[in-house]
């Protein structure tokens, strides 16, 4: 056999082995892992439906606001923190219905009890209440010897030394702070505010109310009891005006006044006279009137009286 032949014997079989291994996999060790889903934040809580906010629009002003709202604009500022009720800004939320939290306030009572006072048994005494094994050890009363009668006299001496029943003196009666005299309810007995003759009638979108015809300085009289909402002249084309809340429900507003005599928060009766017919913000003496129900105009003449 040739050297050469002998070669190829001997490489072969190693050959045909090296060839017989299937080549290892290639791991990617750099590949990038997909990145985990990023939470998404959680949804804002659902608004109370209960609760009502209003966009400031140019024009606005709190007073008007709370006009249209049938609110107090002391209330609106409260609730809304206004440091500044005069700065407002367009497109500005604020919050025209009472926050929910007033908590209910706790009053303290004197604690009373029918039960009698439970007298705990001496220990050693047997269940049922009776300590008679103490009182056979060492009767009450003194160092006695036992008979029926120390026993007697003994349990009558622990009677008379238990507490008795205390009860509570009843309290006198204490005089209740006087109450302003605020109209509840939705019955609200109107009458007419000014004797004038009737020159504009409501108009629903062009007049919130009704004008009357006066002479400067006649009358202008509360068209129901209340109390005073706002006095003043912050409300543009309104003059000197006041406003008075008759109940949850029901304002009246009175403008163009030359003189106004109630103040804010003061409580007036029927047919009261609570200002003098002007023309501040109009061009001749009148009285514009208005019955604002829950804040949005009504028509004055389906409540007042007819004439």
């Amino acid at each position: 056999m040739s050297a050469t032949r002998l070669i190829l014997v001997v490489l072969l079989p190693i050959l045909g082995g090296c060839a017989s291994h299937a080549p290892a996999p290639v791991e990617e060790r750099g590949a990038a892992q997909p990145a985990p889903a990023a939470a998404q934040p959680a949804e804002p809580a659902t608004s109370d439906p209960g609760v009502r906010y209003h966009t400031v629009k140019k024009g606005d002003t709190l007073y008007s606001i709370a006009l249209d709202h049938g609110q107090d604009h002391k209330d609106v500022a409260s609730w809304n923190s206004l440091d500044n009720p005069n700065l407002l800004r367009i497109g500005q939320q604020l919050r025209v219905t009472p926050p929910d939290d007033a908590a209910p306030v706790a009053v303290a009572k004197p604690v009373t009890s029918s039960a009698p006072i439970e007298v705990k048994p001496a220990p050693g005494a047997t269940a049922g209440g009776s300590n008679s094994a103490s009182l056979k050890r060492e009767p009450k009363g003194g160092k006695l010897g036992w008979s029926d009668a120390a026993l007697a006299k003994a349990q009558q001496a622990a009677t008379a030394a238990a507490p008795a029943e205390v009860k509570p003196e009843a309290r006198a009666a204490e005089p209740r702070a006087a109450e302003k005299p605020v109209v509840t309810g939705d019955e609200v007995d109107w009458m007419w505010p000014a004797n004038g003759k009737l020159i504009a009638p409501f108009a629903e979108g062009s007049s919130k109310g009704v004008d009357i015809a006066g002479k400067a300085g006649d009358p202008v009289l509360a068209a129901a009891g209340g109390v005073v909402s706002y006095a003043g002249a912050g409300l543009r084309g309104y003059g000197n005006l006041v406003v008075l809340r008759h109940n949850a429900t029901y304002l009246s507003v009175y403008a163009h006044n030359s003189k106004l005599l109630v103040k804010e928060k003061d409580t007036v009766a029927r047919g009261q006279k609570i200002a003098e017919m002007g023309s501040t913000d109009t061009e001749s003496p009148r009285l514009h009137f208005e019955i604002r129900r829950q804040g949005k105009p009504a028509d004055p003449q389906k409540f007042l009286p007819a004439r």
